[in-house]
């Protein structure tokens, strides 16, 4: 069947509270679509009233005039507001029948009752959004969060693409909404949610976010990354010093051991730096090799040279948080590189593996924050020219049915 692109917005509410893990694990793990793309924005006036419009304008009819709530909604809340625009996190999920998924969900707007017996959290609305009426007559609406927004139809979703698409192209993927005085007392973290998270459909991704979520950081950038061969070279290489110096003498040992009880033999010490300087440093070699693949799917010695700065075969995420303490803040909750020593609690413990699977990675300083996020490009994202190019498949389409 046909592949179609649909939206999942989440409201700048729910991601002020830190509630987007909780909403993107409900949309990873009951959904057969793939994210192929994500971004932080913040709307402007003009591009919140104009999705204000899109929204107004719905073909099918909902309850409580909802569509006229959410227009409402967007121009209020999804605005700028005393001038500061506020951060929203734009989903881009792609696959058969996308709005149809991404409704069922997210969910219908269930009216608040007077038994919380009654209250069910079933969808991402079900758990996380609002619809408070004043009094039983239910006549005049007291409070209205919708927490996240989605498309009724394949319609509507390739109009607001079409709204965002020339827009999205002109933002920052970091979103740089604070007063000045702010930024003199934070730091920027890079984090990057691995791919041992994203071999099949999951709730990890967005549960790593959630426990993230405890550091009271602000998220200010995101995106999908498939790192290329380059990159993973680039970003891991300082390790690769420091991986020989601890691997060649071990494996050296190991080698010598082997030899020994294989043959038995007492070589000596001569020997076995000979075999920690050729057997210990291309085992070396092969545990980086080891480490570029499983970050961008291939080997370096498997990779043709004109290759090398193509997307990777895997994907990953890339965040970027921002505060005070950020670097300290997150590795403490990300734990130790070693799952087996991380402390309870912390992410590797819970979701690593061994050392290289190991879940999620972190910058350990801010100036390797500020190199690692140059490799990665993280003030760029390729959200624009994914509807781009969605929305000109849809334009030939058009153009041949007619």
């Amino acid at each position: 069947m046909e592949q179609s692109l649909s939206y999942v917005l989440v409201t700048p509410y729910t991601v002020a509270k830190s509630r987007t893990g909780g909403v993107l694990s409900r949309l990873l793990s009951r959904i057969s679509l793939e994210l192929v793309g994500v971004q932080m924005i913040a709307m402007d006036q003009h591009i919140a009233q104009a999705y204000a419009s899109v929204i107004k304008n719905r073909k099918k009819v909902e309850g409580f005039k909802i569509s006229d709530l959410l227009s409402s909604y967007i121009e209020q809340s999804m605005g700028p507001s005393g001038g500061v625009r506020h951060r929203s996190m734009l989903l881009l999920f792609k696959g058969e029948n996308p709005t149809e998924q991404l409704a069922n969900v997210v969910g219908s707007f269930q009216k608040e009752t007077s038994s919380v017996e009654t209250v069910i959290g079933e969808s991402i609305r079900d758990t996380y959004a609002d619809l408070i009426f004043t009094d039983e007559s239910q006549n005049q609406i007291r409070y209205f969060e919708p927490a996240v927004i989605t498309a009724q139809t394949q319609e509507e979703a390739d109009a607001t693409l079409n709204l965002l698409n020339s827009w999205l192209g002109k933002q920052s993927n970091i979103i740089v909404n604070r007063p000045a005085e702010y930024y003199a007392d934070v730091e920027r973290t890079l984090v990057i949610i691995k791919p041992d998270n994203w071999k099949y459909a999951s709730s990890r991704p967005g549960m790593i976010i959630d426990m993230f979520s405890r550091s009271g950081l602000r998220i200010v950038g995101i995106k999908v990354l498939k790192m290329s061969v380059s990159q993973a070279l680039q970003f891991y290489g300082p390790t690769k010093d420091g991986l020989k110096a601890k691997l060649a003498p071990i494996y050296g040992m190991q080698a010598r051991e082997l030899l020994e009880h294989e043959f038995n033999v007492h070589l000596n010490v001569q020997l076995q730096d000979i075999l920690t300087n050729s057997f210990g440093d291309m085992y070396s070699e092969e545990q980086f090799e080891r480490i570029v693949e499983f970050m961008a799917g291939i080997k370096p010695s498997d990779c043709k040279a004109e290759d090398l700065d193509k997307p990777g075969l895997v994907k990953c995420m890339v965040l970027v948080y921002e505060g005070k303490d950020a670097v300290q803040k997150i590795r403490t909750i990300l734990g130790a590189t070693d799952p087996n020593k991380a402390a309870a609690g912390t992410i590797r413990r819970e979701f690593g593996s061994n050392i290289r699977v190991n879940a999620a990675h972190a910058s350990d300083s801010a100036e390797n924050a500020v190199r690692e996020m140059s490799i990665l490009k993280a003030e760029e994202n390729f959200c624009s020219s994914l509807i781009e190019s969605y929305l000109a498949t849809i334009n030939v389409s058009h153009r041949s049915d007619s």
